[in-house]
């Protein structure tokens, strides 16, 4: 596995170790409310690199400090993609809840400071005092409460004396701050829900903006990398951590850094967004192959490697971008086409009858398992009288630069033999059912003896029809509508699934595993769906397809 390149994030850290930086202890902090997408593989590649390419470590820490949208599922799900990507964390998994009775330890030090005060100010009545980007705030009337009132009342708030929204625990920091973060924020809020860690031992939680920098300084982070739009946050993360790491003796002051975050075109990642086509049903689940969430890519085929490696080339970015989805496809299709074994499936089925070969004779081809290693050798395919090729594959008018299948024309069949189109049989309502071909039994593909050296322009894919496999295959469109102006869900694809329940395929195909992926010939790439497919009958999802619209 690569580590991360240099980068500015990389430089900093390398001038801090020059400086006598003993470590380097990132994190990856997501918040376990929904499915992560790839957005965080950026995220968790940069975080867990990071830590490798510095001799350091790496803690996977979940943010639950909002009962109301997290899930133990989540909690999982999230673990599995961390170690799917390739990444080990440090020591236990970690969670925010693990700090709540520091986190209230923290508060009460800074009421005690005169530097938190409880407010009762509705949230409405909190927007007008905040004032605007060129315009003060006004300080909350509540603003000068005793100490000692400050304690007891944010102790009956911890105790829940209080209903929700009725009161909050807020920095006193300055409501003339030109950053809006630093006009004394909410620091401690009331929510009785149950917590999937606590139950219900709490009713207030902190913030993001409280908890974090916490977090990151009680586990001795040394260099907290986030995204961008976390900037404007910094000031308040200074602020919690400078107040308060000597009174609670803190054993490391973390330092954050922004880096952008990953944007891909045409693709929505927000949770809220993604949350709301599974409970819709619009996709079958966090993990749909259409969704941008990882489980999703791992279950459409995607690989480890492809991912780490797009990561990798769109680099570390101090300003926001978008990146183009063929810049990861490119990456997937470089990995598939190296590992991915060949096999021969047929989409859109139209039969041949080989009018010359022997009826009721099945011969066994060879077949490359992958022409890029050749080591792995060949394996075995069946040949016969009746054949599948794709309806495409076939014209019964075409100009001359079709290639394939045409009457009075020949094609070769990959591994096999050429043929020549004799007859064309059609039905009542004049659709072309099947093809009358004859072979050259001299014509036989493969590199022995038996070899033929004849030419022809034309090679397509086939399945023999008697041994053929009856395979459904799944294929994908974008799940967004691309350049679609319409806000969500109207931008939402509603046929971005076409189900191919008709599909030919080589009987090899019969033992593939889910997961299992492969190049169907002429066709692209696919993988065994982990969830439709049952032994013998593998469901295929479409992967990516052959051509490839970026140059790397």
């Amino acid at each position: 596995m690569s580590s991360v390149s240099s980068n500015f994030i990389q430089n900093i850290i390398t001038e801090d170790i020059a400086n006598g930086k003993t470590k380097v202890l990132t994190r990856f902090p997501p918040e376990p409310n929904g499915y992560l997408h790839i957005g965080h593989a950026k995220s968790i590649c940069l975080n867990f690199g990071l830590a490798m390419n510095n001799n350091g470590l790496c803690n996977l820490r979940f943010d639950d400090t909002n009962p109301a949208k997290e899930d133990d599922e989540y909690v999982q799900s999230i673990m599995n993609d961390v170690k799917w990507l390739g990444f080990t964390w440090n020591g236990e998994v970690k969670y925010a809840s693990d700090y709540f009775d520091i986190f209230y330890k923290c508060a009460v030090e800074l009421i005690k400071m005169g530097k938190a005060f409880v407010c009762d100010l509705s949230a409405e009545e909190m927007r007008e005092y905040r004032g605007t980007l060129t315009e003060p705030g006004k300080d909350s009337p509540y603003r000068n409460r005793s100490i000692e009132e400050n304690l007891d009342l944010f102790e009956r708030m911890k105790n829940g004396e209080f209903p929700d929204g009725a009161r909050v625990l807020r920095a006193k920091i300055d409501m003339s701050s030109p950053n809006m973060n630093m006009r004394d924020p909410v620091i401690y809020r009331i929510v009785h829900e149950n917590h999937h860690r606590t139950g219900n031992k709490w009713c207030i939680y902190p913030m993001y903006d409280f908890a974090h920098p916490l977090e990151d300084a009680i586990e001795g982070i040394t260099h907290s990398v986030c995204t961008l739009e976390f900037e404007d946050h910094r000031p308040i993360y200074d602020w919690c951590v400078d107040n308060l790491i000597d009174v609670m003796d803190f054993p490391y002051r973390p330092r954050q850094i922004e880096f952008a975050r990953l944007e891909l075109a045409d693709t929505v990642t927000s949770k809220r967004k993604l949350k709301a086509l599974v409970d819709e049903g619009v996709v079958d689940g966090w993990d749909d192959p259409r969704m941008p969430t990882i489980s999703g890519l791992r279950r459409r085929g995607y690989t480890p490697e492809a991912i780490r490696d797009f990561c990798e080339r769109i680099g570390v970015a101090k300003s926001n971008s978008t990146v183009d989805a063929a810049v990861l496809e490119y990456c997937l299709r470089e990995d598939l086409n190296m590992n991915a074994p060949r096999a021969m499936v047929v989409l859109d089925p139209l039969k041949i009858t080989i009018t010359n070969y022997p009826e009721g004779q099945i011969e066994y081809l060879d077949a490359e398992i992958n022409p890029n290693k050749p080591e792995l050798g060949t394996y075995k395919i069946p040949f016969g009288r009746e054949i599948y090729i794709e309806q495409e594959d076939f014209r019964e008018e075409a100009n001359k630069k079709f290639f394939r299948l045409k009457p009075g024309k020949e094609v070769r069949l990959k591994h096999a033999y050429i043929i020549c189109c004799d007859e064309v049989i059609k039905d009542e309502n004049g659709k072309v059912i099947e093809l009358k071909c004859s072979y050259d039994p001299e014509s036989k593909s493969g590199s022995g003896s038996e070899a033929s050296a004849r030419k022809v322009k034309g090679t397509l894919h086939w399945v023999e029809a008697s041994n053929a496999l009856d395979v459904e295959v799944r294929m994908f469109d974008k799940l967004f509508i691309p350049g679609c102006t319409e806000e969500f869900p109207k931008n939402v694809n509603r046929d971005s699934l076409k189900i191919l329940t008709n599909c030919k395929a080589e009987p090899n195909l019969a033992q593939a595993k889910a997961g299992d992926k492969f190049q169907f010939l002429r066709m692209g790439y696919f993988c065994v769906d982990n969830r439709y497919s049952s032994e013998g009958h593998p469901v295929f999802n479409h992967t990516v397809s052959l051509k490839d619209s970026f140059k790397g």
